[in-house]
């Protein structure tokens, strides 16, 4: 409502010119009607100045109702404004664009010895350094914006003082003290804590009267304050005292931009019941400690961080866990002075949250004997960024030693059933070795299967995604999973009516589902209810939980929840871990979360798990929906197989590095009637196709290989022999071709561990 307001108020220093011109008008028209008079008998001129001068007079009249009744209107108006202002404690003044003083409450008359025609800028002189720098600031910052505002720290306190403008170059000021944020009242000045407000120069704002009597006198610099900079927060500082050197803790409390209140805490005062307050009143927690770690002292900041009980004696041990050496020892070296001032970050000891410290500890002494200072810091923030870039490292770690171990054991598997293989040709049921090359052949598919969920894991296996209906996967599911569950366990699934695809690999996507269903299963021995739910959902902004964040758009919430006996806080982050595991070692491996994990990410979806032990857990999965899902979907047609040709001539270029594979693979494409070229290397495969006689139908070739690797070379060799197929191998599944595909034409991908058929059907359909 005060902006609204436009003030008309007369000049105080002197009358207005309107008036005055008035008075002039009226003094010629009765010059002019006289003259007129006069002149009457003489003829027409003497009417015509007549009539000139009656309008004159009239005009005179009409003027002065006018700003009779402007200056009634204004009159008003002032008195409504000062009847608004006037209830105000705080200082309030009406200003014009030049400062003058138009209006003011009773609280600026008394305090501020207000007058009306007065200075604005000479009335605050008495209340802070330089008012017409900040006045002229604020007014701009008005005259812009409408309003603006600036606290300032002085000698009584701290100020805040905001103007209004009012239109027609008129402006309202108000001056209003500063409640001091301290939970203990009291101001700054009055505070037995010395404070300094320092400035962005480093120069000193403000002292307040204890901190006068540590210097001595008004410094204006932080370096006469203290000895060496920068200031140690939390830490062990020296200032130049009145009587010497004094060391205090300092702490900081950042109040507005550029500027900083510093609390100092002389350490030769600790001792005794008068200082007690001292650590009330400070804004950062702090404990004084003796030897043995015992709490002698907690301020209220300490008190409702550490989760202190009211009463009892209490240890700092028991409150918190070190993350490193024990925290016996830490207090030891500190208190007989091996250790000197150090920090260490530790975390508490609470069932609520989880809460992480950053302690400092400081010796002093008291009547020959020692005690600690202990300086707590919230390092919660700073211990969960940590935490998560360290996961981050140490599961790409994994998962690049996952990948390297699944190739390694992709070649020995591939030599171990593919030599099995050729065993098995020569060998039929009735023969006594036949059963053992079968359980040869078993196991080592079983390993295959292993090798699949490192894959998975790291995130490098082989995926065949198309678009899906999670009902109709749930539904195909529920039968084998209520097998799985058995009769103890209930299984109960629970549908959006409103559901959209999504796109996934379905066979990797049941084997998560299974995965999870199995886990819940083995967490209620005594039986239970399994819950299978789905949602459509949509984040309206990004998720951040368990340091991931979710993007914002549409997704497919899927939970599985179950009433187990949940897992506990401290092992529920390394559930995905691999090889982790809280069964029997003849119950789990440890891969089964963590491919579930590697499949849910590779499919560009989200994984987290909730759980309460006692209660149960739950995994929600987050998938997002397909974008392209109004695209016609083919129709699964049952068509059989195209009848192949039988396997006949061809000449086929083999390049594998791998001795063993290099072997199987010749040997079984030998039997099936190939004519094979070998080479151990890309370099020893470009230097047999120099012969342009040699005719080659198809390449068989690893992809990672010494030297040059399989695409490389193949489009080097495909420049002279455009018509050769190409058959790519690899242990590292399609993750041998990093981001992108080979763009290799004519191309197909076989994975390791392969086959005896699945190779030569490979190298078959290739070529016909």
């Amino acid at each position: 409502m005060l902006s609204r307001l436009a003030i008309n108020v007369p000049d105080p220093r002197g009358p207005p010119r309107g008036p005055a011109r008035g008075l002039a008008i009226a003094l010629a028209a009765a010059a002019l009607v006289m003259c007129g008079w006069l002149l009457d008998l003489a003829g027409h001129w003497g009417r015509a100045l007549l009539a000139v001068g009656l309008t004159l007079a009239l005009t005179v009249i009409v003027m002065g109702v006018l700003a009779g009744l402007a200056a009634l209107l204004r009159t008003r108006r002032l008195r409504r404004l000062e009847q608004m202002i006037g209830g105000d404690c705080a200082p309030c003044l009406a200003t014009d664009a030049e400062g003058r003083i138009l209006a003011r409450n009773g609280a600026a008359e008394q305090r501020l010895r207000a007058a009306p025609g007065a200075d604005l800028a000479r009335t605050l002189s008495g209340v802070f350094a330089s008012p017409s720098a900040v006045l002229y600031r604020l007014q701009c910052r008005a005259v812009q914006d409408g309003a603006a505002r600036e606290d300032l720290v002085t000698r009584r306190g701290h100020l805040r003082v905001s103007v209004h403008g009012l239109g027609d170059g008129r402006f309202l000021w108000r001056v209003e003290d500063l409640p001091e944020r301290l939970q203990a009242g009291g101001t700054l000045e009055t505070l037995p804590v010395p404070v300094l407000t320092v400035g962005r120069a480093g120069a000193v704002l403000f002292m307040n009267e204890a901190a006068r009597r540590l210097t001595g006198e008004r410094r204006k610099t932080i370096e006469s304050v203290f000895a060496t900079l920068p200031v140690r927060l939390g830490a062990l500082n020296t200032v130049t005292g009145a009587d010497g050197p004094v060391d205090v803790v300092v702490t900081e409390q950042t109040r507005t931009a550029g500027r900083r209140e510093l609390y100092l805490l002389p350490l030769t005062e600790t001792g005794g019941r008068g200082h007690e307050s001292v650590f009330e009143l400070l804004p950062v927690p702090l404990l004084k400690l003796d030897a043995a770690g015992r709490i002698l002292l907690a301020n209220r900041q300490a008190t409702q961080l550490l989760a202190l009980p009211g009463g009892g004696e209490a240890r700092l041990g028991e409150v918190m866990r070190g993350l490193g050496r024990p925290i016996a020892d830490w207090l030891t070296d500190t208190t007989g002075g091996q250790a000197g001032q150090s920090s260490e970050f530790l975390r508490l000891v609470r069932d609520d949250k989880e809460v992480f410290v950053q302690v400092t500890l400081t010796r002093i002494t008291e009547n020959g004997e020692y005690f600690l200072i202990a300086v707590l810091n919230d390092a919660t923030e700073l211990k969960s960024l940590e935490a998560q870039f360290v996961q981050s490292q140490k599961m790409q770690a994994i998962g690049q030693l996952a990948g390297g171990v699944a190739h390694d054991f992709n070649n020995l598997l591939t030599a171990i059933s593919g030599h099995c293989d050729l065993l098995l040709l020569r060998h039929d049921q009735g023969d006594q070795d036949y059963a053992d090359l079968v359980q040869i052949n078993q196991n080592a598919n079983r390993a295959a299967a292993l090798v699949g969920q490192l894959l998975a894991f790291s995130r490098k296996q082989t995926l065949r995604p198309e678009v899906l209906d999670l009902r109709d996967i749930l539904s195909d599911l529920t039968h084998l999973l209520n097998r799985l569950v058995g009769e103890k366990v209930t299984l109960t699934l629970t549908h959006d009516p409103v559901l959209r695809p999504i796109r996934a690999d379905k066979r990797q996507l049941e084997q998560v589902l299974m995965n999870l269903v199995v886990n819940a299963r083995d967490a209620m021995p005594d039986g239970g209810e399994i819950r299978i739910e789905t949602e459509a959902v949509t984040l309206a902004e990004p998720l951040a939980r368990d340091r991931a964040s979710v993007p914002a758009g549409d997704y497919l919430l899927l939970r599985v929840a179950d009433e187990g006996v949940g897992i506990s806080t401290d092992k529920l982050p390394k559930v995905f871990e691999p090889f982790y595991t809280t069964k029997h070692t003849s119950e789990g491996t440890g891969l089964g979360l963590s491919t579930a994990y590697g499949i849910i990410k590779q499919s560009g979806g989200f994984i987290f798990v909730d759980s309460t032990p006692g209660e149960g857990t739950t995994f929600t999965l987050y998938f997002p929906i397909y974008a392209n899902e109004h695209e016609d979907r083919p129709a699964a047609v049952m068509t059989p197989p195209p009848a192949l040709p039988r396997h006949g001539e061809g000449v086929v270029l083999l390049v594998e590095d791998e001795a063993p594979v290099r072997a199987f693979a010749s040997r079984a494409l030998r039997l099936r009637g190939y004519t094979v070229l070998e080479a151990e290397s890309a370099e020893d495969a470009l230097e047999t196709l120099e012969d342009p006689a040699l005719a080659v139908d198809v390449f068989v070739t690893d992809v990672i290989m010494p030297g040059m690797d399989g695409p490389t070379w193949v489009r080097q060799a495909l420049k002279s022999r455009p018509d050769v197929r190409v058959v790519f191998v690899s242990g590292y599944a399609e993750g041998a071709f990093g981001d992108r595909p080979p763009q290799v034409p004519n191309s197909v991908f076989l994975p390791k561990p392969f086959s005896l058929s699945q190779l030569t059907e490979t190298v078959h359909r290739q070529l016909h």
